[in-house]
């Protein structure tokens, strides 16, 4: 069911099961959950104000919510409203580096905030905030690693029918590509838990919706859709420039990943093709061979057999090499994830912010060398 659009958001009608707070915790509990609503932001100095105006500073299961925005190289006054409306913590690109971009340094600097969990919003008010505490209670309730609010695309006006139909198969290549069962898997509208969010890593400039969600499938992260409500559009979508950018665009990032994660999957299926069509060759020529005349050699036919299943067994063995690279990498990656959460635990208690303190906090990063490439 949609959620209402209203200033002070309701609940959600998926959000009832969301966990309540307990008003009589003891002092030696532990520490109070912190959610972080994060907004990647690129001069969006018109749709900001809306888009915090609907953000709740109180949300079931949390004893603090904070707002953080993501100042991805903005020209305009983005910044300025942000700090104006009570922001507590904004970080700022010194040059446009691209949403995905922009996404992960969100996470990075929502972890150090100390967050329990981590939603991501847009900037343009497109979903319906009220739906926050929907998204939030699986991950609470230890059912989700990541939830995904899915749109109802079918009624969503502003879409056209090629776009409506785009998204449906997209999202389901997708989940044919990740593993896990997602309605949308376009929406930017997540929560992530706090070791979801230490994973996270997308190499692309372009979005980090598809790729996230491939990641989540080869780690084994549980991944939840939880229907939600969006808002009348407040300006043109600025990812999309036309139907067949997205199209060229994402199905870059959905080969591109699959590879990157599920790289003996990947290889399989292109030495399928080649093997194939080889096997069937080769058995044509020997039924000929025993069969027919025996003064016609069917060379030919012989010939392209042997070719194909060379291809073929090319690509297995980039599928074996593919993987132990893979392998390799997932042990960097949890070596990594081992310092990443010593590092944050050094820090937990020190960059605490309630309510409100922050929106003075302002960090500027610089962009060096490890810029994702495109």
């Amino acid at each position: 069911m949609p959620c209402s659009f209203v200033r002070t958001p309701p609940k959600c009608p998926a959000s009832l099961g969301a966990v309540s707070l307990d008003a009589h915790a003891a002092p030696s509990s532990p520490p109070p959950r912190k959610l972080v609503i994060q907004i990647p932001c690129l001069n969006e100095e018109g749709s900001l104000p809306a888009t915090l105006a609907d953000l709740p500073r109180q949300v079931p299961g949390f004893d603090v919510v904070e707002w953080l925005v993501v100042d991805d190289g903005s020209t305009d006054r983005t910044v300025e409203v942000a700090r104006a409306r009570g922001v507590d913590h904004v970080v700022s690109h010194p040059r446009n580096r691209g949403l995905a971009a922009a996404f992960l340094t969100g996470l990075d600097a929502a972890l150090k905030a100390g967050a329990t969990v981590v939603v991501n919003t847009d900037a343009d008010n497109q979903y319906q905030a009220s739906c926050i505490p929907a998204i939030t209670a699986p991950v609470l309730a230890g059912e989700a690693d990541i939830v995904v609010g899915a749109r109802p695309i079918g009624s969503i006006d502003e879409f056209s029918r090629v776009k409506k139909v785009l998204q449906r198969v997209g999202s389901r290549v997708v989940r044919w590509c990740s593993g896990v069962e997602i309605d949308d898997a376009a929406s930017g509208f997540r929560a992530f838990n706090r070791d979801a969010a230490m994973r996270a890593f997308v190499h692309g400039r372009y979005t980090y919706t598809l790729e996230t969600l491939i990641q989540a499938g080869a780690e084994g992260l549980t991944v939840k859709s939880v229907p939600i409500g969006v808002n009348p559009h407040m300006r043109p979508s600025r990812l999309v420039k036309s139907s067949a950018s997205y199209v060229r665009r994402s199905a870059q990032t959905i080969v591109r990943s699959f590879a990157l994660y599920r790289p003996f999957r990947f290889f399989s299926a292109l030495a399928a093709l080649p093997g194939v069509v080889g096997v069937a060759l080769l058995l044509r020529w020997l039924g000929f061979y025993v069969l027919a005349d025996e003064y016609r050699s069917r060379l030919p036919s012989l010939v392209t057999a042997v070719a194909l299943l060379l291809v073929a067994a090319q690509f297995m063995v980039l599928a074996f090499i593919a993987d132990l690279i893979a392998a390799s990498r997932r042990l960097q990656a949890n070596a990594n994830l081992r310092l990443r959460r010593m590092e944050l635990s050094a820090l937990d208690g020190a960059t605490h912010h309630g309510p409100g303190q922050g929106a003075g906090h302002l960090l500027h990063l610089e962009s060096g060398g490890d810029e994702p490439p495109e």
